[in-house]
């Protein structure tokens, strides 16, 4: 009986990952928040929603790992000026970690790629 435990994630599971996280009611939830099971086990419940079979912690790890290879990439950045190593997703996760503050206009991505999850990304970055 295969858990999933340490399955790869396809493009289109990390699409959706991405797509859900981008969602203003996520973003409120996790912003602050130390406590976050019940946060991912919405997510994970937003994915099964898509055929999508995740549970809580391999999408806490996915989010995770997303985002520190996002900060590590941004740092070596800084250093470097013109970066050897490229990331998958990079500008969706750029999107949702520089997103302007919540004012009048709303979430500040205006990518339609990111919110309709329409886009395929596997040719752009190999």
């Amino acid at each position: 009986n295969d858990t999933g435990a340490g399955k790869h994630w396809s493009d289109n599971e990390v699409r959706a990952l991405i797509n859900i996280w981008s969602d203003e009611k996520i973003q409120q939830m996790l912003e602050g928040a130390t406590r976050n099971k019940e946060i991912f086990e919405e997510i994970a419940r937003r994915l099964m929603k898509r055929g999508i079979d995740r549970d809580w912690k391999q999408c806490r790890t996915k989010y995770k790992n997303l985002k520190y290879e996002y900060r590590a990439l941004q740092k070596e950045n800084e250093h470097l000026g013109n970066p050897k190593r490229k990331m998958r997703f990079y500008e969706e996760v750029d999107c949702i970690l520089r997103r302007q503050p919540l004012g009048t206009s709303g979430w500040g991505c205006e990518s339609s790629s990111l919110l309709s999850g329409t886009k395929n990304f596997s040719d752009e970055i190999k």
